[in-house]
């Protein structure tokens, strides 16, 4: 999954590494073939080509993980990285925050990648001033380094309206810059709210008729960006209003189908209705490491298909505890 230009995308190994767009309103179709193996690291296939487990988010086996890692910002493996980096604060839901730091080239893409509802630039400055007011901010505001993205999901079918995302941020960026020499190191940066309830199309009601509705562009070539109480159906057609309670695709399996009309994306989610009128939603880091071939959305049934095991999304857990 890429937010690459501000709009969600697949990127496909092989053949060029080509990407597909993925437009709000189209169907979506395609089914896992056989099983599922890492999908190596920093664009080195795996190898070894070792089989992975279905569930991870990973899609990489434990050497190709560890190379993976050591080359990311992350890991402070890049000290004398010469580009300039930006501090920012997120907000993925009422009370659940995270400052991170990004690549000032990168502009906004990593937020999207991280499901950021709302966020504010607080500043910038080189990789180790960027990672250091990181750890201050973090520790004088008591946030954690990273949220799960199961608890990011829970909160994202019941969000406040703009004005008040909008104004938890502008509080919390007012608390940031209370906090003594936070910016002793970067530029600090004015706060600036900016809101990807519109990118994620998580305003627009699911199955409403200003959706579009043509075929998609589902290559059937080999992927390695890849995907217990129901299954997912094999096809789509037109859908009715979902749910109250979507659904989770909990993993991939050998000839299993997935097919609906995608109506909303968030950090590596896709949200599609199924010919039923569920609502599915597709973590994208599952389908690493599937080889991934076309199906028929509008078709009855998918003959070589069989469903996909999904789970009730869980209800959101308490909200973080207070922050000051």
């Amino acid at each position: 999954m890429s937010w690459r230009g501000g709009a969600p995308s697949l990127r496909w190994e092989g053949a060029g590494r080509r990407v597909s767009p993925l437009a709000y309103g189209r169907d979506l179709a395609f089914r896992a073939v056989g099983q599922r193996r890492c999908s190596g690291a920093r664009g080195h296939p795996c190898p070894l080509a070792a089989a992975v487990p279905a569930r991870g988010t990973g899609g990489r086996c434990a050497e190709c993980a560890r190379l993976d890692r050591a080359h990311s910002v992350a890991a402070d493996t890049l000290v004398d990285d010469p580009r300039p980096y930006r501090v920012y604060l997120a907000w993925f839901g009422p009370g659940m925050i995270k400052v991170g730091i990004t690549a000032e080239a990168r502009g906004s893409a990593r937020l999207l990648e991280q499901g950021a509802v709302a966020f504010t630039w607080l500043g910038r400055g080189p990789l180790m001033a960027a990672r250091r007011t990181e750890e201050v901010l973090r520790h004088a505001l008591a946030v954690p380094d990273r949220i799960p993205y199961a608890r990011k999901r829970a909160v994202r079918f019941g969000l406040p309206p703009a004005a008040e995302r909008a104004a938890e941020v502008t509080e919390l960026y007012g608390r940031v810059v209370a906090v003594p020499h936070w910016a002793e190191t970067l530029a600090p940066l004015p706060c600036h709210v900016s809101d990807h309830v519109r990118a994620f199309n998580l305003e627009a009601p699911a199955g409403s008729p200003h959706l579009l509705a043509t075929p998609p562009d589902v290559p059937g070539a080999s992927s390695s960006a890849s995907p217990d109480v129901a299954h997912a159906s094999p096809s789509a057609s037109s859908p009715t209003p979902p749910a109250a309670a979507p659904f989770v695709v909990t993993q991939l399996v050998d000839r299993g189908v997935l097919a609906g009309r995608l109506v909303a994306a968030a950090g590596p989610d896709l949200h599609l209705l199924d010919r039923d009128g569920r609502q599915i939603v597709l973590d994208t880091r599952l389908l690493s490491g599937w080889q991934l071939v076309a199906a028929e959305a509008g078709a009855p049934e998918d003959p070589g298909g069989v469903g996909l095991p999904l789970a009730a999304l869980p209800a959101p857990a308490d909200p973080q505890d207070q922050l000051f």
